[in-house]
């Protein structure tokens, strides 16, 4: 194998690692697609490391190394990414594709989301649902489903803004707790409780809390505990936005 060849492999299996973490992806699935598709690619090995925020690749062949560093900005989860990679590395590694074909294929991955009108609805209605699992009446679940919908519209318009991910979970915990106090104010339902607690469920960084835990038990200590961080500093924020809507609200004294 050539050095250009190399540097070019090199560089297209780097890339695929940058695009697997910055949407998500453990850290053990990321060394084992990076070496998968690496080897499919004709190189004799690919080592990794990984930080919080940086990644460096190693690829060897015939004695002759090649080491390249890459940057890692965070773009939120979208396992579509994910999934797409995984299917260049299977294709790859059954001899469908070479390395000009998953050139062509990298620079064409883009994240795919759904469209504010679907999604918004559809967080509102597993919100709503929680509500009524509790023992949440009719207008309470009602409550959290608007609450949770003009919750979801704020976080998606700050986002598209390119706000902080803090301060946007932080506002958009304010704004949805304020308006699911409806129930305090009114006597409209008999839990109304269950609304204020029920409509910021949204905002519980679930997937970033599993990918912590699953990259510190299987060995990726640095980066686990990175994302650890994150998705405890997302929980404060919005523990923050809630107990101002509350003090607000008159519900602590």
């Amino acid at each position: 194998m050539y050095a250009d060849t190399q540097n070019d492999i090199t560089r297209q299996v780097v890339r695929a690692a940058q695009l697997l973490l910055a949407y998500g992806a453990e850290s053990d699935l990321v060394e084992e697609l990076s070496q998968r598709l690496g080897q499919a690619l004709g190189l004799a090995s690919v080592e990794l490391s990984i930080s919080s925020n940086s990644l460096v690749l190693t690829s060897l062949v015939h004695g002759r190394c090649v080491t390249t560093t890459r940057r890692i900005r965070q773009h939120g989860i979208n396992m579509a990414v994910v999934c797409e990679l995984q299917r260049i590395c299977l294709l790859t590694e059954k001899g469908l594709y070479g390395p000009n074909d998953v050139r062509k294929r990298l620079a064409h991955i883009h994240p795919r989301t759904y469209p504010k009108w679907v999604l918004i609805p559809f967080v509102a209605l597993s919100c709503g649902s929680f509500c009524h699992l509790s023992g949440g009446d009719a207008t309470a679940c009602s409550i959290t489903f608007f609450a949770s919908a003009i919750g979801m519209y704020v976080r998606l318009a700050m986002a598209a803004k390119h706000f902080n991910v803090l301060v946007n979970f932080a506002v958009t915990a304010f704004f949805t707790s304020m308006l699911a106090q409806v129930g305090f104010m009114y006597p409209l339902t008999t839990t109304p409780r269950l609304s204020v607690a029920a409509s910021v469920l949204m905002l519980v960084p679930g997937f970033p809390m599993i990918n912590a835990i699953s990259d510190m038990v299987k060995g990726h200590m640095n980066v686990g505990i990175a994302r650890w961080g994150q998705a405890t500093l997302m929980t404060v924020a919005s523990v923050i936005g809630i107990t101002i809507a509350m003090q607000l609200g008159g519900l602590l004294k």
